[in-house]
């Protein structure tokens, strides 16, 4: 691929992935999201059927968990080669290989160092009921690995709208003109000099207030903290419900639903993914204008979701099926793109 001002993007390739990516500049791609085929052993993982997606599907499981393995490594190493120092990498497995996946690839190729976060998405579908009697829990969230180039990663910090529930819960107090609002610590996690004053008559915290004195003057004037009557009680922080921006997203996903049978976003691909749950990988990873490069492409909702968000894109994928099923997607936008065979492009979309 040629430097990145230069680059051809919102690309459609049918290939080898690891071969494709031997030919991408080393560190032209901001962000990458791989579903690759998990570890499950069961040919359900054959979906389109055709000859490149058979062969894949043989290759990976010729020896077993140790093969697998080798085949997934070596095509992360150049996903690693391809990542822009501040890029990042979303791999997205499940419980057959995820913990292998972790130690003997993601750690090794990356550096414990720049993992991130285990993203652990508890999909909303039942596992459905058997009167056979178990020895175990079902399974029924996936494991979404999150690691980094390097320390200077591109990351957006996420929140989801408040539910009702929470609102009721937290925001229980009101201004004088019904401004609802909660209150939150102004305690310093570790003592500092500066921060340890008193405050009309109030005396600070054992480790001082996260505020200095001359914020604290500002907020007050601002009605930003509330300020008890009793000395003895403590100054406090108001959040107004009408500037929160929502709850601060954590590692447990348990807000996106799989896809229903009848969503409209069903393009008759078994395995696809909901587009929000791209939409928040896309948002936190990447920004206006970045590359995004899914070498799993599969039915297309990573590049789908890319060019919602204005992000260049890429994707690959060995099934023709997958790549035509994807054109079609895609080709409800007015966005040029092409679609290339490798080392021989088919035709340019728009």
């Amino acid at each position: 691929m040629n430097n990145e001002s230069q680059a051809p993007v919102n690309r459609l390739i049918l290939g080898d992935n690891l071969e494709i990516l031997k030919t991408f500049d080393a560190e032209s791609v901001d962000l990458i999201y791989l579903d690759p085929p998990f570890f499950s052993n069961k040919n359900y993982e054959v979906i389109w059927g055709d000859e490149g997606e058979m062969r894949s599907f043989t290759d990976r499981w010729a020896g077993g968990i140790s093969h697998y393995l080798d085949w997934l490594k070596e095509r992360v190493e150049q996903m690693h080669r391809v990542l822009k120092k501040t890029g990042s990498l979303f791999l997205h497995c499940d419980w057959h290989a995820n913990a292998y996946i972790r130690v003997e690839i993601l750690d090794r190729i990356f550096g414990a160092r720049n993992f991130r976060n285990e993203i652990i998405w508890k999909r909303k579908n039942s596992v459905g009921q058997s009167n056979k009697k178990s020895n175990q829990f079902g399974y029924n969230a996936d494991s979404i690995f999150f690691y980094s180039k390097g320390k200077n990663n591109v990351f957006n910090t996420i929140f989801t709208d408040s539910n009702p529930e929470y609102i009721e819960k937290f925001f229980t107090k009101k201004d004088d003109d019904g401004r609802e609002y909660r209150l939150a610590t102004l305690t310093s996690p570790s003592p500092r000099p500066n921060l340890t004053y008193e405050y009309k008559g109030h005396k600070p915290p054992e480790k001082g207030w996260a505020i200095s004195l001359e914020k604290m003057i500002e907020w007050d004037k601002e009605g930003k903290i509330y300020i008890p009557d009793d000395v003895n009680k403590r100054i406090q922080r108001k959040i107004y419900l009408d500037e929160v921006k929502g709850q601060l997203v954590q590692t447990i996903w348990d807000d996106i639903d799989v896809l229903s049978p009848t969503s409209n976003e069903r393009i008759g691909y078994p395995t696809q993914k909901p587009e929000a749950l791209l939409e928040r990988i896309i948002k936190c990873a990447s920004n206006d204008g970045d590359l995004v490069l899914d070498p799993f492409m599969g039915g297309g909702t990573t590049l789908a979701v890319a060019k919602k968000l204005n992000r260049r894109w890429i994707g690959i994928d060995q099934s023709t099926v997958a790549v035509k099923v994807t054109e079609q997607r895609l080709q409800k936008s007015s966005q040029h793109f092409t679609v290339e065979c490798y080392n021989t492009p088919i035709k340019e979309a728009s």
